[in-house]
């Protein structure tokens, strides 16, 4: 497997989400809450499509960044990714 990137820059998150045909999306929880995921168009949960604002509003909101892989190992486009927690140190 490549090497994950970790960043918190928009425009970086949004072209590589558009890139591989998915879209912002949320899993509602029963509180206040939601859970930020990215839709790709496959049928998992119940996913509730948002807006770019509102994804970015959450995802700064939350202090996360967006860890995520370019290529798999044999050279494909990878749709590897998941929110983590933001560290000072090493956001790009």
């Amino acid at each position: 497997m490549s090497e994950a990137i970790k960043t918190t820059n928009h425009e970086v998150i949004r072209a590589w989400v558009e890139a591989r045909e998915g879209r912002p999306a949320v899993v509602r929880t029963s509180g206040k809450g939601a859970i930020l995921r990215i839709d790709f168009g496959q049928g998992e949960e119940d996913l509730e499509p948002i807006e770019w604002d509102d994804f970015f509003r959450i995802l700064d909101a939350n202090n996360l960044a967006f860890l995520h892989q370019d290529m798999t190992e044999d050279g494909a486009p990878s749709r590897f990714s998941k929110f983590v927690e933001r560290q000072q140190a090493d956001e790009s």
